[in-house]
Order: C-alpha cells, then sequence, then structure tokens
C-alpha cells in the first residue's frame, strides 16, 4: 500500500474532518500541511481553503456534522477569529457537541499568547495547539478521538 493511501477498513474508521481558516487568513500552506497530517492518519478531510466566510463554515458544517473541525491561524488573528466562530459554532445544535479545535499562531504577542489557550477552551473549543509546536499534540489529539487512530 503507497504512503498515504486509505483502505476500505480504513475509510469506515477514519473521521470525517472539516479543515479550514478564517476569513481574515489568507494562508494555504497551513491547511495543506494539516490535510496531510489527517489524511495519514487515514481520514477524509474536506478543506475548505483560506478566507473562509463565518457563515460558509457553519453552513458546510451543518449537515451532514463532521466528527471533528480543525481551525487553522497563521496571520496572529487566531484567537479574536476563533473567539467570535467557536459561538457560532456552538449556537448550531447539530454541532454542539462535535470536536472543535484550533491552532497555529493565536496572536501577535509570542509566548504571551500562551494566555489565549484557556480562554478559547472556555469559550467552546476542545484543544488548543499553539505555533508549530503544537503540531505532534494535534497528531496525539485526533488518535484519541473515536475513529481517530489508524493501525500501521
Amino acid at each position: 500500500m503507497e504512503r498515504g493511501s486509505l483502505t476500505t477498513l480504513d475509510k469506515e474508521r477514519g473521521l470525517q474532518v472539516v479543515l479550514t481558516s478564517m476569513e481574515s487568513d489568507s494562508h494555504t500552506w497551513n491547511l495543506v500541511f494539516l490535510q496531510l497530517v489527517l489524511e495519514e492518519l487515514g481520514h477524509r478531510v474536506t478543506n475548505l481553503g483560506a478566507c473562509v466566510p463565518d457563515h460558509v463554515l457553519v453552513e458546510e458544517c451543518r449537515l451532514p456534522p463532521p466528527d471533528l473541525i480543525v481551525i487553522s491561524s497563521v496571520n496572529g488573528h487566531g484567537y479574536n477569529d476563533g473567539m467570535r466562530v467557536i459561538g457560532l459554532l456552538r449556537s448550531q445544535p447539530e454541532l454542539a457537541g462535535t470536536p472543535v479545535v484550533i491552532g497555529g499562531k493565536l496572536g501577535i504577542g509570542g509566548a504571551e499568547d500562551m494566555r489565549y489557550s484557556s480562554a478559547l477552551l472556555d469559550a467552546g473549543f476542545n484543544a488548543v495547539f499553539q505555533d508549530a509546536a503544537g503540531i505532534e499534540s494535534f497528531r496525539s489529539y485526533a488518535r484519541s478521538l473515536p475513529g481517530g487512530h489508524r493501525d500501521h
């Protein structure tokens, strides 16, 4: 089997993931990287791309709801945009229990941005991953979800 290819069993067990940035973020390389990480773990990914308007994100996630929503930020507005978007997602009954995570550059303060994690968690995110250092934690989190572990 080629690296990254999925067997029928993997497709049945993998998560359906919506991957996105937010309205203010035009970066795409992070989305491509995260899509590859998730696909290597055996998940099916719908990558909404960059500069996704809030209403598009909500509509894409409503019916049918995905198993996981991953929001990536590179432009340093992750905290502000994330606080707005999580309220919109959680206001939808279909998404109330859907795991939603955010990661990347959440602010422009460097190490000071660590303070944003608890506020984002309190607002309704299930996990927060800070910048590039969070990728291993993100992989571990994705594997921990029901259907999230792919045996090699």
